[in-house]
């Protein structure tokens, strides 16, 4: 399996705004990162078999856009939405019928808490970029093995 992680793109400074958190949209920037990436994803013929999004709004419109120029359909589950371990990883990927190059969009500091899970390391801080990290993990089970690079 390899396991894609995207971080929401840009969604302004959380202090300014007044809403809910989840209700939080992405910044005019936020949308033109999201759509810089989904293009130049679609212009590489990036290949994916499940877009699995956080349901907060910036993750799922980041999520929306990015597939939208990939022609896949997006997916919420709300356990992108906070904290992720090894198990809830596992289910999450199992309701997804075990896709082989699956795409998670969610939230930091969920995400490098994750990804040091994963690589079995103290921390794997993921930079502020809408596609900082890719992982390929091993088939012994949904998140079983090894990171590479």
């Amino acid at each position: 399996m390899l396991l894609h992680l995207l971080r929401h793109a840009h969604a302004g400074d959380p202090e300014a705004w007044d809403g809910p958190d989840a209700a939080r949209p992405l910044s005019e920037k936020g949308q033109a990162q999201a759509e810089r990436l989904g293009s130049f994803l679609a212009d590489i013929a990036f290949k994916t078999d499940a877009v699995i999004t956080s349901p907060k709004l910036r993750a799922a419109q980041t999520a929306q856009i990015v597939a939208g120029h990939l022609g896949i359909v997006v997916h919420e589950d709300d356990r992108l939405a906070g904290s992720l371990d090894l198990d809830t990883l596992e289910a999450l990927l199992s309701r997804a019928e075990n896709p082989d190059r699956p795409v998670l969009v969610g939230h930091d500091p969920d995400f490098s808490e994750l990804l040091a899970l994963l690589c079995d390391a103290a921390n794997v801080p993921m930079r502020r970029a809408p596609w900082p990290r890719s992982r390929s993990i091993g088939r012994s089970g949904p998140v079983a093995g090894r990171c590479a690079g």
